[in-house]
């Protein structure tokens, strides 16, 4: 093998292109601009964002439906520190994610140069790894291990920051071979202790969760609950993981399930939890099992074995990611008598029940009927996207998520998260229909990523729901200090005419009956689009209104 010398920013876009990178999502920086003359040449497509924190949660978006690590590239000092938001997403929601962040000079160090950080430190809780590049000759070692750390175990965001003089300055070594998934599976005995503990069971349920899934783990996960009649629940914000249509479906365990499945949990006599790591969002605020627990009943399968009994204690703890566990349960046989069948049916009732009928809100615009009418109008495969508020409860109580890879959401509750989101899938998966909800603070927090969308010809649409506050800090408010409204109320502007100043399509709606013919005419447009839904503040929840909040509230001597 002959060897040429070739700068770190050449070396770095190398790499990239070994381990099967294809989509970057950068905003420029003077701190990394000759990893931005490589990427001139190279077969790479880059995604220009408007703020770094819209290029993070881009990237990891792309980690979300790829499996593989997202990639990001922002400048240093604010770049980094407004980029953090999609770390924080990655690092909870478990994404694979690296990002390449522009450094000062090595000579400079330590003399408060021009926006200098020391990323080890700025990002040493946030990140899985964070590494600085001291020697250009190392770069494709350590950016290997970056894939490796990233996208192994429990996945996670790696930060990598880049000192311009390295940047610069040249090396001859080899390429690393592309990485490799490290892929855990679980053992023979194990697998048998299972089939063992299944046939014993009377009221078994299955929660699935977390990442490390695909459409074949999601396949198998099928079948396995078909051939055992199962119950399945997906955790929060995992819903694409089991189809919601299916007869063994259990419905969403994420916040605000219902007191049917909530109640089949705290029943159960054994909860077998797939991938995820039973945190708050999905246990009720750690109610639903018992911490520690008397370890008689969780079966808890992960890929990471630090997250196996980290909580809680289990009957039986499965170091497997979901990928090779469910590939290991085709082995299994379910009981010639399979004793739960009328436990699994009430189960999947109550879960149909859930979003069988619309509700009633206060207002003109109704929420449930909006989100039923896309349920039944977009295709299965269609991705959609949200961020962090109230308003997403319609969208995950009334949508049936069909199909692996099809729901793009922050278990981590971020703002903002939803339209960078949308961007990347609608820019690696053009062919597929996108769908992103907002709240209007939501929204605002990275809208500007609509910009990006136009640039970019990516054509999809953006519901933002306008109740004229941040929703969920008003109920919480009113719930904890009714009546007493402090720093929860917004005045927007015209989020339709916001989306045709930047070129893109735009719809208001106030009523329910306006909706399907404004969504209609923003696919017809060809372009981003964005249909303004403005609610009546009061509809909180599909429950309940703001003034019931308010008036329990007062009831209970709040």
């Amino acid at each position: 093998m002959t060897l040429k010398s070739r700068t770190g920013g050449q070396l770095i876009v190398d790499q990239l292109l070994v381990h099967g990178v294809t989509d970057v999502f950068c905003v420029p920086g003077e701190s990394y601009l000759a990893v931005l003359d490589a990427l001139h040449d190279a077969d790479v497509r880059i995604t220009i964002c408007r703020q770094e924190a819209g290029a993070s949660i881009a990237a990891e978006a792309v980690g979300k439906l790829t499996g593989k690590p997202g990639i990001c590239m922002v400048t240093r000092g604010p770049g980094a520190t407004n980029a953090a938001h999609g770390i924080h997403v990655a690092m909870q929601d478990s994404t694979p994610l690296i990002m390449f962040v522009g450094q000062i000079e090595t000579g400079m160090r330590e003399r408060d140069a021009f926006q200098e950080l020391d990323y080890r430190k700025v990002f040493s809780g946030l990140a899985k790894w964070a590494t600085e590049i001291d020697d250009p000759a190392r770069i494709p070692e350590l950016i290997s291990r970056a894939f490796h750390v990233a996208a192994s175990g429990r996945p996670g965001p790696v930060v990598i920051a880049l000192p311009e003089d390295m940047l610069v300055a040249a090396a001859m070594v080899p390429d690393a071979p592309p990485f490799r998934q490290v892929e855990t599976h679980p053992g023979l005995t194990a697998m048998a202790e299972l089939q063992k503990r299944l046939w014993a069971a009377e009221r078994p349920i299955v929660l699935v969760g977390g990442s490390r899934w695909s459409d074949k783990a999601v396949e198998r996960m099928i079948r396995f609950a078909e051939r055992f009649d199962l119950p399945v629940a997906t955790t929060f914000r995992r819903q694409a993981l089991f189809p919601a249509t299916h007869a063994n479906y259990a419905g969403d365990g994420g916040l605000g399930m219902s007191a049917g499945l909530s109640k089949a949990i705290k029943e159960a006599d054994l909860v077998l939890c797939i991938g995820d790591q039973l945190s708050e969002a999905s246990t009720q605020s750690y109610t639903l099992l018992d911490i520690p627990g008397d370890g008689k009943r969780l079966i808890h399968v992960h890929p990471d074995p630090q997250e196996l009994n980290r909580t809680y204690a289990t009957a039986l703890p499965i170091n497997a990611s979901p990928e090779a566990f469910t590939a290991a349960v085709e082995g299994l046989q379910p009981p010639n008598a399979i004793r739960w069948r009328e436990w699994t049916r009430a189960i999947n009732q109550n879960a149909v029940a859930q979003s069988a009928q619309p509700t009633r809100s206060p207002g003109d615009l109704q929420m449930s009927e909006v989100v039923i009418w896309l349920r039944n109008h977009l295709p299965e495969d269609a991705i959609i996207t949200n961020g962090a508020g109230n308003y997403a409860i319609w969208l995950h109580r009334f949508y049936h998520f069909r199909k692996f890879g099809t729901q793009l959401a922050p278990t981590s509750g971020s703002m903002g998260y939803g339209v960078p989101a949308a961007v990347a899938a609608k820019r690696v998966l053009p062919e597929k229909q996108v769908v992103s909800f907002a709240g209007d603070g939501c929204f605002l927090m990275n809208g500007q990523e609509f910009a990006t969308a136009v640039q970019h010809d990516l054509p999809m649409v953006i519901i933002v729901v306008d109740n004229g506050m941040y929703g969920t800090i008003r109920m919480h408010q009113e719930r904890a200090y009714p009546g007493r409204v402090s720093a929860t109320g917004l005045r927007n502007p015209d989020f339709a005419a916001y989306a045709r100043a930047f070129g893109g399509h735009g719809e208001t709606v106030r009523r329910t009956e306006e909706f399907a013919p404004a969504f209609l005419r923003c696919e017809a447009s060809g372009k981003p689009a964005i249909i303004h839904c403005i609610v009546d503040s009061e509809a909180i929840t599909p429950g309940k209104a703001l003034s019931d909040i308010r008036k329990e509230a007062i009831a209970q001597g709040r």
